[in-house]
């Protein structure tokens, strides 16, 4: 993916991919790799093993392996494959480039709050990909390619540090957001670089209920707006708010709300 201008691109990708929940995800390479690897682990897990040094790989950590001709080998763990965004750059001189930014071949994985913006990058360098390998797509790929290796090499320049209400506000205001959407507790921990259970209980010491909970309670109370125009009908107010089967979604209004969504409705007109 390397373009003519060698001034622009001291290092270019080669390849880039995304591997979500990669089941069976193996790669072996006994003559090493003449390219830089970068994988983010975003969910579930995984391993390297290095010059017969293994490594485990958990959520929100990120690895290099420096160009090398050493055995490389990695994979997704079995029972919780792992969703990773990687990255295979090189350039005119590979081994300057990781002494000067000390990337070593024995650094093993690093942690990293989640990296939103390092993401945005990665998606800018693939769809520019997308579209073609003209001059401009390769060379926009590999300028933005610096730019997110940044995000990871010097988090403190690109994270502020929030505490734990600023963690809850944001994620009650992602929430609002993302009604449509259908999270687990680990999607909403993994942003903030917390297990789930420590999340949760953040979560709940703070509003007084569990993190689905409060989403679940969102989703209600944006179906109930809905509701007010008599136009839309429910199985549409249901996929408004993520959920497809118009049945669970009447039942969980039900349980919530103490009648169906047709009896509120016919409520609220006749109020």
């Amino acid at each position: 993916m390397r373009s003519d201008n060698t001034i622009l691109n001291q290092i270019f990708i080669t390849h880039i991919g995304y591997f979500p929940k990669a089941s069976y995800h193996f790669r072996e390479r006994r003559k090493g790799c003449e390219d830089n690897i970068f994988i983010y682990c975003l969910q579930g897990k995984g391993w390297y093993i290095v010059d017969k040094k293994k490594y485990e790989v958990e959520p929100n950590q990120f690895f290099q392996l420096p160009a090398t001709d050493k055995y490389l080998k990695y994979g997704a763990d079995e029972e919780q494959p792992w969703t990773i965004f990687w990255v295979h750059y090189s350039g005119k001189d590979m081994e300057c480039f990781n002494k000067l930014l000390n990337i070593s071949i024995n650094d093993g994985p690093k942690n990293i709050p989640y990296n939103e913006k390092g993401l945005l990058i990665w998606e800018e360098m693939y769809s520019s990909l997308e579209m073609g390998y003209s001059k401009d797509n390769l060379n926009n790929a590999n300028m933005c390619l610096y730019h997110f290796l940044s995000t990871f090499l010097y988090p403190n320049k690109h994270f502020s540090i929030t505490d734990d209400k600023d963690m809850i506000r944001e994620t009650i205001a992602f929430m609002r957001e993302k009604l449509e959407g259908r999270f687990t507790v680990e999607v909403f921990a993994v942003r903030y670089q917390l297990s789930a259970s420590h999340f949760s209980g953040l979560f709940r010491r703070s509003t007084g209920m569990s993190p689905m909970e409060y989403f679940i309670q969102l989703k209600i109370q944006k179906s109930c707006q809905f509701l007010f125009d008599a136009h839309i009908k429910i199985k549409d107010v249901a996929k408004n708010v993520g959920y497809d089967d118009p049945y669970y979604f009447s039942r969980l209004f039900k349980k919530m709300m103490g009648m169906s969504p047709e009896q509120y409705r016919v409520v609220k007109h006749n109020f």
